[in-house]
């Protein structure tokens, strides 16, 4: 039963490694496609859709390689193995898309001070299959991208592409048949928003597992007040509770006894706060350090805010 578990959990990593692989190479044939066209028709938001799609190809690229790191099994250097190779790309990730779409929103507002003719009609036909091809890739990626950080952040720069190449298909129709050219420069601006916007979560995320933050979903003061409901308790304090990747949740405290109670009662107690910790706050890698009158001179859970 084991052994079937492990070999397809690692034929899911595969899996997705695969998928990542194959996205990457689908979005550099877009970006060489975007550039051309972006080049002839003299069309900003087609070739602020080739950078984003070359800065999005290079941070899917380098999340299908984190994958593949964060595989690796630990050893005596990396004893937590190396999960966080995926954390650290999602991160690389999200700041690359903040930062091209900051390039974007400047070169949005150089053609608003001097308004450029477009080609509508090649900027239509190039985003067209750059939509087919982002569409396809979206697909691939969307029954994985609330499993993994980054399988979420590569999907989030295609369904942002997505949505460029819908609004640059709207832009290359007006501008094509009604010379609005304005419209070239207003929908990088909005793109690049949207992008920003959703982004900034991931980043903040990514961010909370680094700096070791408690996750979202735990609070500290209610698990304290319901470890410390079982008899032989004390108090808990020494909490630490961080997330090593976006999925495996880590608890260690200390815990101080009322009695100087018998090893065998020891354990039925470390037994109930496992209980409690995986049931209520689903916490499943737990170290405890237990003592009868331990830490006396520090019982402080954490440091109050003044």
């Amino acid at each position: 039963m084991t052994n079937h578990h492990h070999h397809h959990h690692e034929h899911t990593e595969n899996l997705k490694g695969k998928k990542l692989l194959w996205v990457t190479l689908l979005n550099f044939s877009i970006t060489l496609v975007q550039v051309a066209g972006g080049i002839i028709s003299n069309s900003l938001s087609l070739l602020s859709d080739a950078i984003h799609n070359l800065g999005d190809s290079s941070a899917i690229f380098i999340a299908w390689l984190a994958g593949k790191k964060g595989q690796k099994k630990p050893d005596k250097h990396r004893t937590f193995g190396y999960k966080r190779v995926e954390i650290l790309a999602a991160l690389f990730n999200g700041m690359v898309l903040i930062t091209i779409c900051i390039f974007l929103l400047y070169e949005a507002y150089k053609r608003f001070i001097n308004p450029e003719p477009v080609k509508g009609k090649i900027m239509l036909v190039i985003a067209v299959f750059g939509l087919l091809a982002n569409l396809i890739s979206v697909l691939v990626l969307n029954k994985d991208k609330n499993h993994n950080l980054n399988i979420k952040a590569a999907y989030l720069h295609l369904l942002g592409d997505t949505l460029s190449s819908v609004a640059v298909i709207l832009s290359g129709i007006a501008i094509w048949l009604f010379q609005i050219y304005w419209l070239d420069p207003l929908i990088t601006v909005f793109i690049s928003l949207y992008i920003i916007y959703h982004t900034w979560g991931m980043v903040k995320e990514t961010v909370d597992i680094l700096m070791q933050s408690t996750p979202h979903n735990i609070n500290v003061d209610e698990l304290k007040i319901e470890v410390e409901k079982i008899n032989e308790i004390k108090n808990l304090h020494h909490v630490h509770i961080w997330k090593l990747d976006d999925k495996q949740v880590h608890f260690e405290s200390h815990i101080d006894l009322k009695n100087n109670i018998t090893m065998a009662e020891m354990m039925r107690v470390k037994q109930e706060v496992e209980d409690i910790l995986r049931n209520k706050f689903n916490v499943h890698h737990v170290t405890l350090q237990i003592g009868y009158e331990c830490c006396t001179d520090n019982h402080h859970l954490i440091a109050e805010k003044h």
